[in-house]
């Protein structure tokens, strides 16, 4: 069992797990989670994972038994007349108990919210040295970093961030969107429907084709702007030395059995790292017990990558496939009426998901019944094995569903307890039981009664110290057991059971007691400048409250953003660090210079289509992205901007009053 105690001058590290709902932030702090981070009532970049008020106060009754933290998710941009529901939000959700705000509209800095600790979102697009000082310098406690960051970025950020007492936050697992958090507007060019507003349709998981200015394909229907999944297990400790303190997984529409087995993976990983090395320790208490081994290659994933940690790679797209294949299983020996068989490297079960490529294309062959026989298994799908397309004899199998594995998970599969020191001791009329949990937290009961000497002492000790050890489904798990007596007295059991009850209740009270939400940092007076005196729709200011805060820091002129409806011309919808010429070796740099390369596919420009749209492709060589450039469709571009409230906005290129 891993020692949380505290130790001298050790530091912090969060594992933060995602949470759909109240339950499923339970079961992630059962299984490890330092804290978890949950969509409220409204305003959420995950416009279909919100929670009740109800909801969100009963999971932060929960965390808070282990120190563990609630973060909730208040990060899309808003509409001028949405600021005062989103207040209103801010407030019921610092009343229900929650931790911290995490935000991306500046203009939320602007209104009377609650004393509660900020955190930027990843929406807010942090990867320069100087925006991030900026974000510590204006309340801002905790940011997280852009994924496409480096290790030497994260050292930077962290030595200018410093001095300002922030928390760095990097995502370790999960999903990772093509384009920087905040700057994609595909979805909203397209759909109407904004991904900076909690409402992305996804257009990055399409098939597109990718050619040259004269229609030369150089990939046709591939995902080219499927990202691989994010996986950072064999970079935790580099990341730790860089300065990340909190390690976010990826996940709020994510299922329960995801958000156990990545929890319980990193738990396990985080705990051998403080384990080997001094100077750290979990950010909350209670140790966690897992009922299953965890291994993050069972649960949904589009292959793995770590990103940009570690310099850039050609191999980090998912381009055949955004589904889940899984893990190589075996090969079709034999094709019979209604069955195959197949030689497996693992053993099979009625239930398990079977799937292969075919043209490109994850073809799913879902096993009704799996029977051992000798050397191979005879496998009987729920689909006709003579309408599967190119199936035969040869045929790859992968494994997407362990029926066996992933039942473990629907179970109980974790529990958390908070150690604690049992103290029995005398009183001039009784005896007291002292508690203290690992986190030096103590109470106590005491029970009067005479003090009787027992008939049998030699076994006097050992019924007391098992009557007092029974915690059963308490919170806490015994550490050690001091009887502090003259001699072996007699205690009935039912009045040892009514003690240490009464004193569990006592030291679960005063750990309540004890628990202090961190209050709202304050900004540094006067107020610090912003990087930039101009700000285009890149900005995300959405609201009159935004840009009179960009306004106050020192920002002259500002677009309106991308869902105010005032670009339309060809913009940059999607900004990324992902470059398909690097991906096809059609970098100048790999070139060396050569703009033709691969026979007669010139390296630029280039162009993106997928059904009906087509984008150009700009390279930006400095800073090594990839713009997609399109126009907002005209329907929606004459159409109202979206709010939940229904009211004319008037967006002002510069802010009235301001000097040019």
């Amino acid at each position: 069992m891993p020692d949380h105690r505290p130790r001298a001058a050790s530091e912090r590290l969060e594992l933060l797990a995602p949470a759909k709902t109240g339950e499923f932030g339970i079961e992630a702090i059962n299984h490890g989670a330092d804290a978890v981070y949950i969509g409220g009532p409204a305003f959420g970049a995950r416009a279909n994972a919100g929670n009740g008020i109800a909801e969100i106060a009963k999971l932060c009754e929960y965390a808070h038994r282990y120190n563990a933290r609630v973060l909730v998710a208040l990060n899309t941009i808003l509409h001028d007349n949405e600021l005062p529901e989103a207040r209103r939000v801010a407030w019921q959700v610092y009343e229900a108990g929650a931790d911290a705000l995490i935000v991306q509209d500046m203009g939320l800095l602007e209104i009377d919210l609650p004393p509660i600790e900020l955190h930027a979102s990843t929406q807010c697009d942090i990867r320069s040295v100087d925006k991030a000082k900026f974000l510590g310098q204006v309340g801002f406690s905790q940011m997280v970093l852009a994924r496409e960051l480096g290790l030497k970025q994260i050292r930077e950020i962290r030595a200018a961030t410093a001095v300002d007492d922030v928390t760095l936050e990097f995502f370790i697992h999960g999903a990772l969107c093509v384009a920087f958090s905040g700057q994609c507007y595909i979805s909203h060019a397209h759909t109407e429907r904004s991904a900076n507003r909690g409402d992305c349709s996804q257009d990055c998981r399409l098939p597109y084709t990718l050619a040259d200015d004269q229609g030369r394909v150089v990939a046709f229907e591939k995902h080219l702007l499927s990202m691989k999944d994010n996986n950072q297990t064999g970079n935790l400790e580099a990341l730790i030395d860089a300065g990340i303190r909190s390690f976010k997984i990826e996940g709020r529409y994510k299922d329960l059995g995801y958000v156990k087995n990545i929890t319980g993976h990193y738990r396990r990983e985080l705990d051998r790292i403080i384990a080997g090395r001094s100077g750290f320790r979990a950010s909350s208490t209670g140790a966690t017990t897992l009922f299953f081994t965890p291994d993050p290659e069972k649960t949904f994933h589009r292959g793995t990558t770590d990103y940009f940690v570690n310099d850039r790679k050609t191999d980090i797209g998912a381009f055949d496939s955004p589904k889940f294949v899984g893990l190589p299983i075996g090969t079709v020996t034999r094709i019979g009426a209604g069955w195959f068989e197949m030689e497996s490297s693992g053993p099979l079960a009625n239930g398990d998901g079977l799937n292969y490529m075919h043209k490109r294309e994850v073809v799913g062959v879902p096993v009704n019944v799996a029977e051992k026989r000798g050397d191979v298994w005879r496998l009987t799908p729920n689909v006709d094995v003579a309408q599967l397309p190119g199936f035969k004899p040869g045929t790859a199998i992968n494994r997407n569903g362990d029926h066996a594995w992933e039942m473990a998970l629907t179970k109980k599969s974790a529990e958390r307890r908070v150690a604690v020191d049992l103290e029995l001791a005398e009183t001039a009329d009784g005896f007291v039981l002292r508690l203290t949990d690992e986190a030096g937290i103590a109470a106590e009961a005491r029970l009067a009664a005479d003090k009787s000497p027992a008939s049998h002492p030699e076994k006097a000790a050992a019924t007391l110290r098992e009557h007092l050890g029974k915690l059963g489904t308490t919170m806490f798990a015994v550490r050690s057991i001091a009887l502090n007596l003259s001699q072996p007295w007699f205690l009935p059991a039912s009045a040892v059971n009514g003690l240490r009850r009464d004193a569990v209740a006592a030291l679960q009270a005063a750990r309540a007691a004890a628990y202090v939400r961190p209050a709202r940092k304050p900004a540094t007076e006067p107020p610090a400048p912003y990087p930039e005196e101009s700000l285009s729709y890149l900005a995300n200011i959405y609201n009159d409250a935004a840009r009179g805060f960009y306004a106050k820091h020192g920002v002259k002129l500002m677009d309106a953003a991308f869902e105010a409806h005032e670009e339309s011309g060809e913009v940059s919808l999607m900004v990324t660090k992902h470059c398909l010429r690097f991906s096809f070796n059609l970098c100048p740099k790999q070139a060396k210079g050569v703009t033709g390369v691969q026979g007669q596919v010139r390296a630029e420009p280039m162009t993106l289509a997928s059904g009906g749209e087509k984008y150009t492709l700009r390279f930006d060589c400095r800073p090594c992205e990839m713009h997609v450039m399109g126009k907002m469709k005209k329907h929606i571009l004459q159409s109202p901007p979206p709010t939940t409230v229904v009211q004319p906005l008037v967006f002002h290129r510069q802010r009235p009053g301001a000097d040019s």
